[in-house]
């Protein structure tokens, strides 16, 4: 079945670096987009990041632009996302995400456990 393994969580200063890790499984990675999404408390999931299958192209929600850069290793299954500048409105749980289809950096069914990470001084 399809699993997904985030590491790479913690703690960091504002204006921080931290980089996320996700090992995929159970399904054929390079074959989908995958995404980033978090989940501030009391609210729902929100997307932050997406990249196709080939990896050739990524997109950033505004909130992360210019600040988050994502990255996958379709050889290695892994996925990545480079957090750089890191604010205070950047702490919550990170979730990797499978997408629904090769195409796609924004729709997505399945999700890991999540990595915590902290921002704060």
């Amino acid at each position: 079945q399809v699993q997904l393994v985030e590491s790479g969580g913690g703690l960091a200063q504002p204006g921080g670096s931290l980089r996320l890790s996700c090992a995929a499984s159970g399904f054929t990675f390079s074959m989908y987009g995958m995404m980033w999404v978090r989940q501030a408390p009391g609210k729902g999931l929100e997307w932050v990041s997406g990249i196709y299958s080939d990896g050739v192209e990524s997109y950033y929600a505004d909130s992360v632009k210019g600040r988050f850069t994502m990255s996958r290793d379709n050889a290695k299954n892994k996925l990545y996302l480079q957090m750089n500048n890191l604010k205070p409105e950047d702490k919550t749980l990170y979730y990797c995400a499978k997408g629904t289809s090769q195409g796609t950096a924004t729709e997505y069914d399945y999700w890991g456990q999540g990595t915590q990470v902290t921002v704060s001084s």
